[in-house]
């Protein structure tokens, strides 16, 4: 039987259908789920499109194309599909980030018109926990940032981005997307620090967010506080107001390389369920 496939934009009314397939790996999908349950469709609200990939007029396949090109649940034939719908759309977007293997045939087709990319992350392992540590006694100094100290925890959030990515968030547009972002993080009671003497020495933020599962990210201690162990005290600490108030699973993914990091996630009780991928623009 002939099985045709097409790949198009999906409109606001296959909202149901788009989070059907979100829902079937609700960890590694989190990030666009969590954009999805708030924005809907409309590319407007959504800040991007969302592409669907079809097999027989089912919907099978998606791929977020906004300020991160994100395929989700995508096979050999879909990812084939959303590469050539981004390469006669041009890039616009500043990374390509998801899931190792559908990101990593991704980008070896786009890269011989998208490439060179700045830097390729090939494996990041995904880790997820869904209780507090027993061992660890979390930081009771770690709290949810008050919205009138966005001023004073921005500079660390700006650190840990530029450490993290490199380069500046303040780049382009002045950091006016960035600061919104931070603050939305802020205003919604997702942002957490231990401040010291008027220093963030630790902070992290709970960034997407839905019913099944919750993403932390932004994980920092200053340099000059590294050592004292209050990245498993902290994080701790964190996964406490994730479990409790978010969502029963927490996840994150980190470098492979950041061994010192990867050991900490798992004393704090983190395992890791597979592995991301990110090519930076």
């Amino acid at each position: 039987m002939l099985t045709t496939t097409t790949t198009r934009v999906l409109d606001p009314g296959e909202l149901d259908a788009a989070l059907a397939v979100l829902d079937r790996d609700p960890v590694a999908n989190a990030f666009v789920a969590a954009r999805v349950q708030v924005a809907g469709l409309d590319p407007w609200r959504l800040g991007g499109e969302m592409w669907g990939w079809y097999a027989g007029g089912r919907l099978e396949s998606l791929c977020y194309a906004g300020a991160n090109l994100v395929p989700i649940c995508a096979g050999p034939e879909a990812v084939r599909g959303f590469a050539d719908r981004a390469r006669r759309a041009g890039r616009r977007c500043s990374s390509i980030v998801g899931p190792a293997e559908p990101t990593a045939q991704l980008w070896s087709l786009l890269e011989p018109s998208w490439g060179p990319a700045r830097e390729v992350r090939r494996r990041q392992p995904l880790m997820v926990t869904s209780s507090v540590p027993a061992a660890i006694t979390p930081d009771p100094l770690v709290r949810r940032i008050r919205k009138d100290e966005l001023d004073l925890v921005m500079p660390a959030c700006v650190a840990m981005f530029t450490e993290e990515v490199g380069v500046s968030p303040l780049a382009g547009d002045g950091g006016l997307l960035y600061q919104a972002r931070v603050a939305e993080l802020v205003g919604a009671g997702r942002a957490f620090a231990r401040i010291e003497d008027g220093k963030v020495v630790f902070k992290a933020e709970i960034g997407a967010a839905t019913p099944q599962a919750c993403q932390i990210q932004g994980v920092w201690v200053a340099p000059e506080d590294r050592g004292r162990g209050l990245s498993e005290t902290g994080m701790a600490a964190v996964l406490r107001y994730a479990l409790n108030d978010v969502a029963p699973i927490a996840s994150l993914y980190v470098n492979d390389y950041n061994t010192a990091a990867r050991a900490a996630y798992r004393r704090v009780g983190f395992h890791e369920v597979g592995a991301f991928m990110s090519v930076l623009f």
